[in-house]
């Protein structure tokens, strides 16, 4: 019983803080944002959906990076302020509208000011949301996935062995 002990321990120390490359988030906002509208992916990928999520925030309220990894783009897109950072592992995650402080080729890590939230995001019922998104792969043929089930929830806590 006691080596199975030592050797959980053991894992747990040695093990990395959970990051994108293996697809764990933090919540890009602080509070825990509230959902405003859920994932709802198309089938097939082209069709339409909502490759995201809508969470509820404030107009200026600071934007955090889910996990590490390098912006890959920081500007707008359609006339809208956007953030994409590449994880290790290929993940990929969004944030829009967000008025950026970062740049492109910048090395964030996780809590990492992204940008300030931009108010009137079309479809959603708040007066500011965040749409947030994950994928995986390259963009041409990206599998979208929801990025609040790759949220760490639980923490690990090891107790005393006697």
């Amino acid at each position: 019983m006691r080596v199975l002990v030592l050797v959980a321990t053991l894992v747990a120390i040695c093990t990395a803080p959970a990051e994108a490359d293996d697809g764990r988030l933090e919540w890009p906002m602080r509070p825990r944002p509230a959902v405003v509208r859920a994932f709802d992916a198309p089938a097939p990928n082209w069709q339409r959906g909502h490759r995201g999520v809508d969470l509820g925030g404030a107009e200026g309220q600071v934007i955090q990076a889910a996990a590490s990894g390098t912006v890959v783009f920081a500007g707008e897109l359609a006339g809208r302020p956007l953030i994409s950072v590449a994880h290790p592992g290929g993940l990929r995650t969004t944030y829009e509208p967000v008025s950026p402080v970062v740049r492109r080729g910048q090395v964030v890590s996780t809590g990492t000011a992204l940008g300030h939230l931009v108010a009137g995001h079309p479809g959603c019922a708040a007066a500011a949301c965040l749409h947030w998104g994950a994928m995986w792969g390259p963009s041409s043929r990206a599998d979208y996935v929801d990025p609040t089930g790759l949220v760490v929830t639980v923490t690990v806590r090891l107790k005393p062995l006697r």
